[in-house]
């Protein structure tokens, strides 16, 4: 069994809980509205071909149908697939890597991504990729944060952490150096303090820390 494979066999085991969490409904509302601003801020008007790179349970491809975008999701993780398809509607859910993307050339306007880019294999390879698919004057745009500053937590086996470049960084700045070297331009770094504070008016997930979270873009 390959890094990815185990990677994709925890986030299956992990959907339903994952997908309910994301779905809370005493803060629903708030997130959305708060989402919906992060992402039309760093995007073009509606409509755009939208790439939303490990999905999951969909919360990031439905937030972006809502601002009136045409979406295609892809994860690797069946069961969040399934919970995506079950709960979101209007958007193109499919099977895919995000660090490979068989998807054709030029097919997209933008290409996001939120908690994916501490969990890739190959981060600047799938920075790489998605800019193949952008077409010109496209749109990369992720969220991340330094999740795991101090090292493996349980929920992936060593040899898994040991393959992911970006899993233990201690700053976001490694991530915002990828988008760049890959070729990107205007590369900025935004603290997404409206989230911070939902976080901390309702709370973080179980094994996480109130941290702040990042939007990094670029653009070809």
């Amino acid at each position: 069994m390959t890094a990815q494979d185990s990677i994709n066999d925890y986030w299956t085991g992990r959907a339903p809980g994952y997908a309910e969490y994301q779905l809370r409904p005493e803060r629903l509302a708030d997130d959305t509205a708060a989402w919906s601003e992060v992402w039309s801020s760093e995007l073009p008007p509606a409509p755009l071909d939208v790439l939303d790179v490990g999905t999951g349970s969909g919360q990031v491809a439905s937030v972006l149908a809502g601002l009136g975008h045409r979406v295609t999701g892809i994860d690797l993780s069946e069961g969040m697939l399934e919970q995506a398809r079950a709960t979101v509607k209007g958007v193109d859910f499919r099977l895919g890597d995000a660090v490979t993307p068989d998807l054709p050339a030029g097919s997209f306007d933008a290409v996001t991504g939120r908690y994916v880019m501490w969990t890739l294999r190959d981060p600047a390879a799938a920075v790489r990729n998605w800019i193949r698919l952008l077409r010109p004057g496209g749109t990369v745009a992720v969220v991340d944060s330094t999740w795991f500053p101090h090292g493996p937590q349980s929920f992936y086996e060593p040899e898994v952490w040991q393959a992911l470049p970006l899993a233990r960084a201690t700053s976001i700045a490694p991530t915002a150096a990828v988008l760049e070297e890959a070729g990107l331009t205007g590369v900025t770094v935004t603290p997404l303090t409206t989230i911070y504070e939902l976080d901390r008016k309702y709370g973080v997930a179980p094994g996480h820390d109130l941290q702040t979270q990042y939007l990094i873009t670029g653009r070809l």
